[in-house]
């Protein structure tokens, strides 16, 4: 009966803590992976339903303040105040377009992809790989399996699979020393991975969006829609801008169809808004 070496012994029990801690990092991974991909589809449902509105709202109010600056084109506050409404309505344009362009709200992972992201995971992580040129290769790898598990491509997930499963790079000839060292190092590098998963979900529990989307899951548990409610909102809030806007326009014409008739002067060229 062959009888371990300690530092055999030391070794079995260090690729224990390391077997135990890949599983965890999976988790961890996975767990990241669900909760980004669940905050984009959150993201890109409130931008489609509200976001659009807001935007809407945003043009309105710039309209209004340029409107307004045609009453005093000489106050400098109200200059700023309609240029800063009206960057604020390009930004908010813009970010509607892309969130209707990119948005998707069909994201659910099936059971198989779950587990074909846990097993690769838990075997390519980059935070594994001690070679530097090995832990690049294993962070285009990662990004790959993200991209796949996010998009639903359970063909793309089984292929990395295989291509890695099938790599010359499992193959070892390692003293137990060697690999009583690269188990070392593997568990701090994995320990200090698991530390940035955690600050990152800290981070996303605490942003506006998160805190948000789980107001949504607790009406929609009272079966209220809020995100309707908002946007039903907003439309209210949008007709009050519009009609603002339609008075304001209004007494515009007037006073410019005043000059012209008393003077004979057309000052519409004189009244453009800010630039």
């Amino acid at each position: 009966m062959h009888t371990l070496a300690p530092e055999e012994i030391e070794l079995k029990k260090k690729q224990a803590v390391l077997e135990r801690l890949k599983d965890r990092l999976a988790d961890r991974e996975e767990e990241m992976a669900d909760l980004r991909a669940e905050l984009d589809q959150f993201e890109a449902q409130y931008s489609m339903q509200v976001g659009r509105l807001y935007a809407d709202l945003d043009e309105i109010e710039a309209e209004i303040a340029e409107e307004e600056f045609k009453l005093v084109p000489d106050d400098e506050e109200i200059k700023k105040k309609a240029e800063e409404l009206r960057r604020r309505a390009e930004e908010s344009a813009k970010r509607a377009e892309e969130a209707a362009a990119h948005g998707s709200t069909s994201w659910q992972p099936t059971q198989e992809a779950k587990k074909a992201y846990h097993n690769l995971a838990r075997t390519i992580h980059p935070d594994l790989a001690l070679d530097p040129a090995e832990k690049e290769k294993r962070h285009s790898l990662m990004a790959q399996l993200n991209n796949a598990y996010a998009s639903g491509d359970q063909t793309a997930l089984n292929k990395l699979v295989e291509d890695f499963r099938n790599s010359p790079d499992h193959v070892k000839g390692d003293s137990v020393g060697d690999e009583l060292i690269r188990s070392i190092r593997q568990i701090s590098q994995v320990k200090k991975r698991l530390k940035v998963l955690r600050d990152e979900k800290l981070a996303a529990e605490l942003s506006e969006l998160f805190v948000l989307r789980a107001k949504m899951l607790a009406e929609m548990a009272e079966g209220r829609d809020m995100i309707k409610q908002i946007a039903a909102r907003t439309v209210v809030q949008i007709r009050k801008s519009e009609r603002r806007l339609a008075n304001l326009r209004d007494v515009n014409k007037a006073a410019e169809e005043y000059v012209k008739d008393k003077y004979g002067m057309d000052i519409s060229a004189f009244r453009q808004p800010p630039q």
